[in-house]
């Protein structure tokens, strides 16, 4: 299927318009983050209890709220789902005592009781998650561990394939589709679960994959564009590879979507995670990682343009210096 026939569009001409809408989406996004404590942890990393609650009636958030303000520690009360569903979703920080495997449930219990005694009207509970805070803590670790070693060696392996301008703009790219992601979680609202991380990693693979064609595109037509700019032979690569990056990421696009809208409250965050970075890695291969390229090839090459030779001094004659030993001193 042929989606564009012979595209010539100018994408290079827009690469500082780029650099620069995409530095203030990072820039708001992490002053957001920084204004809210960080970016909130699930409960995955953090440990403690979610309950999931379906009432019969309608139930406020701060009637839920009011109703659990015996229990100790910062609780978070949220709608869950749509709004008729009538589902509200408590989530209850650890405790101490919850180290030991008998009491891993007992807030649960608790919570349950208390919105019972507050004549809240009929729910029952539909969905719990319960973890420990060592567990929390190993999975937290863990992958932040798997997300690093990953960039590692997608960094390492573009070292090795291509020059180290071109290396630098994808490792660029890929940071950049990581941090535009997780700032568009945290404007909708989204926890760090292990879904979200495991959707980060698959968004790091897919970005440089799509980076990679665009660069192997560029090599080819280095050995048969010489005489052309730098500038010409990346927009010209980028046209000639269009088609493909738009069926490739329009394909996968529509899966996620529909992951989204039909996959359940469970890979809502997994599904978002990817439609973000879907787009943000597809404008990130034609814009951002081009345009590093760009300015890292310029900069070196400039770098290696040598000095002109010194002015000759008055007086010289305009005569060149003999660079021949003299063969007297030889003797």
């Amino acid at each position: 299927m042929q989606i564009f026939t012979k595209p010539n569009f100018n994408f290079i001409r827009w690469r500082w318009h780029a650099i620069a809408l995409s530095a203030v989406v990072i820039g708001a996004g992490l002053a957001y983050m920084v204004s809210r404590g960080g970016m909130p942890l699930g409960i995955d990393f953090t440990g403690g209890s979610v309950i999931i609650l379906k009432f019969e009636q309608p139930v406020g958030e701060d009637a839920v709220r009011s109703a659990l303000a015996a229990m100790p520690g910062e609780k978070v009360v949220q709608q869950f789902g749509a709004a008729s569903a009538r589902e509200i979703l408590v989530r209850l920080p650890q405790t101490v005592e919850r180290e030991e495997g008998g009491l891993l449930d007992r807030d649960v219990r608790t919570a349950t009781e208390a919105l019972r005694q507050a004549n809240l009207g009929n729910f029952e509970v539909i969905g719990t998650d319960v973890v420990g805070p060592i567990i929390g803590a190993q999975l937290q670790r863990k992958g932040l561990m798997a997300t690093l070693f990953s960039i590692l060696g997608i960094t390492v392996y573009i070292a090795f394939r291509f020059r180290f301008s071109f290396a630098a703009g994808a490792i660029v790219a890929t940071f950049h589709d990581i941090l535009v992601t997780l700032v568009f979680l945290t404007w909708f609202g989204y926890d760090l679960s292990l879904n979200v991380v495991a959707a980060l990693l698959t968004i790091t693979g897919y970005s440089v994959n799509d980076t990679i064609v665009i660069f192997d595109r560029v090599r080819e037509n280095f050995r048969v564009m010489r005489r052309d700019s730098l500038e010409h032979i990346v927009n010209t690569s980028v046209n000639q590879t269009l088609g493909r990056t738009v069926i490739t990421a329009g394909t996968t696009l529509l899966s996620v979507t529909a992951l989204y809208l039909f996959g359940g409250e469970v890979l809502e965050a997994f599904a978002f995670t990817m439609i973000v970075g879907i787009i943000s890695g597809t404008y990130s291969t034609v814009f951002i990682a081009a345009a590093i390229a760009i300015i890292l090839s310029r900069q070196r090459d400039q770098a290696r343009v040598p000095a002109p030779p010194a002015a000759e001094a008055p007086g010289g004659g305009g005569r060149k210096p003999n660079n021949r030993k003299n063969r007297s001193s030889q003797a």
